[in-house]
């Protein structure tokens, strides 16, 4: 009678443990979206490292950013001895603002780039956000079923094999158990370290945002007090009723040194063209066409073509452009297709571009902020060459857009839509 019982309670464990068996194979395959393998956590604990070091380097990114700003009055201080010649005192200003432009563009890039990382960094968070708690609800599931077989439970399954061979086996199961429920273990403590330095990027992230966002506008407030100043001295120097004769002199002087640059740039084009006509016979030409408008963000005339009185001056002087109005950084297009023959920077013109159409028409773009192609670039119409500012003899942010015709400026209206 005991042996019948005996037999009847170890056929009813080893029908318990096979159930068991199944429970915890299926529980093992099916329940967790994420294999719990050796790779994969060491997967985890590299990325950590690696956000770790992203981290730090937010972090030197920030405190550059805050060591970096412009120093307005150090710059006003070394400009103090070239205010009595304007041409040097302009060249070495203007150097000056394009280094802060410079500075602002990549600033802005760095935002650009920081606000698409931190989308990334808040979907890698999200996803391992839903992974712990994942991985949660899975030890709490196994924890439970720990509890209700109890601690007897693998050493019963052990002793209750039917033969030795049976026995090695369960054993190795019940290893193979325990190193899979460390595993698990240690995936979710990795994966919580990963959600909680996710967050801490996140965060520095955000804070480098912030940062290079108002440095932004520390930049831009520093540009315009220098374009402000500049304006200012320029006037001044010019409205000098003393010097009244001087500065004529003087403009006059700096149009014939602008207009001497021009047609040094109209000879190399020629030259250059009478060589590409030599080698291949092809003579470039103006096909008729009308301009596209070269500053499409603001289309107000502030200053028309022709003999005009002189702001400052007060003389009446030929004005061999139109100037257009437009916000300083906005685009200026490439009014017709050419070949960029000069894109440079002088102390009148500032950074300037000229473009030969053919058949000896040339556009010409002064006062820029910034230059986007190169001399000898081929442009198509309406192609962005240059950016407004206020670079070279300019109180404004401003295009000047010269039309040049066999050597002469002409009215730009009359090749403008």
């Amino acid at each position: 009678m005991q042996y019948k019982y005996y037999c009847g309670k170890n056929v009813k464990k080893t029908a318990l443990l096979m159930v068991v068996t199944i429970f915890v194979t299926a529980m093992f395959s099916g329940m967790r979206s994420f294999v719990s393998k050796a790779d994969e956590i060491s997967d985890l604990k590299n990325s950590i490292a690696q956000k770790q070091q992203e981290i730090k380097d937010a972090q030197s990114q920030k405190k550059e950013l805050q060591s970096g700003l412009t120093d307005v009055k150090s710059i006003i201080n070394d400009l103090e001895q070239s205010k009595k010649d304007l041409a040097a005192y302009v060249t070495q200003l203007d150097a000056n603002l394009s280094k802060i432009q410079e500075k602002i563009a990549d600033i802005k890039e760095m935002i650009s780039q920081k606000e698409i990382e931190i989308t990334q960094t808040q979907a890698e968070l999200d996803v391992a956000v839903a992974k712990e708690e994942s991985q949660y609800e899975n030890m709490k599931i196994r924890i439970r079923s720990m509890y209700e077989r109890g601690d007897d439970f693998y050493f019963e399954a052990i002793l209750s094999a039917r033969s030795f061979a049976d026995m090695i086996n369960r054993i190795d199961y019940v290893e193979k158990v325990s190193a899979s429920d460390k595993r698990m273990l240690e995936e979710f403590r990795t994966t919580r370290e990963y959600v909680e330095v996710c967050k801490a990027q996140l965060e520095s992230e955000q804070e480098l945002l912030e940062e290079a966002k108002s440095n932004v506008e520390a930049e831009e407030a520093s540009l315009e007090s220098l374009i402000a100043q500049k304006e200012a001295e320029i006037k001044a120097y010019e409205a000098d009723i003393n010097n009244r004769e001087q500065l004529v002199r003087e403009y006059e002087a700096e149009i014939a040194a602008q207009d001497a640059e021009i047609k040094e740039m109209e000879q190399l084009a020629k030259a250059l063209q009478t060589q590409l006509e030599q080698a291949n016979g092809q003579k470039k030409t103006y096909d008729g066409g009308m301009f596209a408008w070269p500053a499409p963000s603001y289309t107000r005339i502030s200053d028309e073509f022709g003999y005009r009185m002189h702001p400052t001056l007060k003389v009446e002087k030929f004005h061999n452009g139109l100037d257009m109005a437009a916000p300083g950084g906005s685009p200026i297009l490439a009014a017709y297709s050419g070949t960029v023959v000069a894109a440079a920077y002088s102390s009148t013109m500032g950074n300037y571009i000229m473009i030969d159409h053919g058949d000896n028409l040339y556009t010409i773009y002064m006062h820029a902020s910034k230059l986007y192609v190169s001399q000898g670039a081929e442009v198509t119409k309406g192609q962005k060459i240059a950016a407004v500012g206020t670079t070279g003899r300019s109180t404004g942010n401003h295009l000047h857009f010269g039309v040049r015709l066999n050597g002469s400026y002409v009215n730009p209206r009359n090749y403008l839509k």
